[in-house]
């Protein structure tokens, strides 16, 4: 009995001690074959498909075009320095390289995403991506994004920086915000810093500015707009109003496009005044027709009159004896005349 106790733990660590030995020359083995493995090729992988950076960059960031890896063993090629020398290009978020057993090397790459180009008001033009990063404009690609213009202060040092002021932050909330909704992405076209650092949105239906302030309860701001296009602006019309204000969380105030309500007035009352005188110019029209046709209904008697007769002579009465018939009367003949 005591005798298996004591067994039973040796065997356990008899058979640890082995596959640790085993683990330790399978890699000495690995590492001996590693260092005679010669580079053969270099496979590059660049998801998404915004290109900041392609494949000819690639290869000369990694000195591909010299041929200064392939042929090379792969225990002389540093592959944390490669890897460096990718993340150091601003367009790159991440960058992972490594070497399988035949001899190839394996570049990953990622880029950054942008969201929205900001141009400030000193006339420096640069992007920020999904995580409020700024980054310079690419030679290679120019991303479809939203813009932001105006009395922007952000500067920018043409290196991967993060966002400084709190008006620009707002901005980066709100091209964020825009961006994850499918209707204000389709709506939205521009960003727009008033001189009192407010933000404008420039929609591409209708011409009015949204006035949104900040990027305060952003949820609740667009929501009442949502509001507002789908029970006002269908009963005035699109270009009814030249600016809608939703800086308010609790009420949306809209401003009334003067000018066009007056134009639409002016066309109104001239279209107005177009038809009385139309009206007019017909009744006066059919007035004198009608006096003509009268006035040649009254001349055709005076034309055609009838002969004059003679005055009958009086004639004695007659006085009816008894037995004698009446005398009969003569009667006029009567003209009638139509009455016009």
């Amino acid at each position: 009995m005591f005798k298996k106790r004591i067994w039973k733990p040796l065997l356990i660590g008899l058979g640890w001690t082995i596959c640790l030995a085993g683990l330790v020359v399978l890699m000495s083995f690995i590492e001996v074959k590693k260092s005679e493995m010669v580079c053969k090729a270099i496979k590059v992988f660049i998801p998404g498909n915004q290109y900041f950076i392609d494949r000819q960059e690639i290869d000369n960031i990694l000195e591909m075009s010299s041929h200064t890896l392939v042929g090379r063993r792969i225990d002389n090629i540093n592959i944390h320095e490669l890897e460096n020398k990718l993340k150091v290009n601003p367009f790159i978020e991440f960058a992972k390289v490594y070497a399988d057993m035949d001899g190839t090397i394996h570049v990953e790459v990622s880029q950054r995403q942008p969201i929205l180009r900001i141009v400030n008001r000193f006339d420096q033009d640069f992007y920020v991506d999904q995580h409020g990063l700024k980054i310079p404009l690419s030679h290679n690609f120019t991303a479809r994004v939203l813009v932001a213009n105006g009395f922007i202060d952000e500067l920018f040092a043409n290196k991967v920086d993060s966002l400084h002021t709190i008006l620009a932050k707002d901005i980066f909330r709100t091209a964020d915000f825009i961006s994850r909704d499918s209707l204000w992405d389709a709506q939205i076209s521009q960003i727009y810093i008033n001189q009192q650092h407010e933000i404008e949105l420039i929609p591409r239906v209708g011409n009015q500015r949204i006035l949104l302030g900040n990027a305060d309860s952003l949820s609740l701001k667009f929501n009442n707009l949502k509001v507002f296009y789908k029970q006002a602006l269908p009963l005035v019309g699109w270009d009814a109003y030249k600016l809608i204000n939703i800086k308010y969380a609790n009420q949306v105030i809209g401003v009334k496009n003067e000018t066009l309500q007056d134009s639409l007035k002016a066309l109104a009352a001239h279209k107005a005044d177009s038809v009385q005188v139309s009206t007019a110019a017909i009744k006066e029209k059919r007035d004198s027709v009608i006096t003509s046709v009268i006035s040649d209904e009254v001349d055709k008697p005076a034309q055609n009159k009838p002969p004059t007769e003679s005055k009958p002579k009086a004639e004695k009465p007659v006085t009816n004896k008894p037995g004698n018939k009446p005398a009969a009367t003569k009667t006029d003949k009567k003209t009638s005349i139509k009455k016009l």
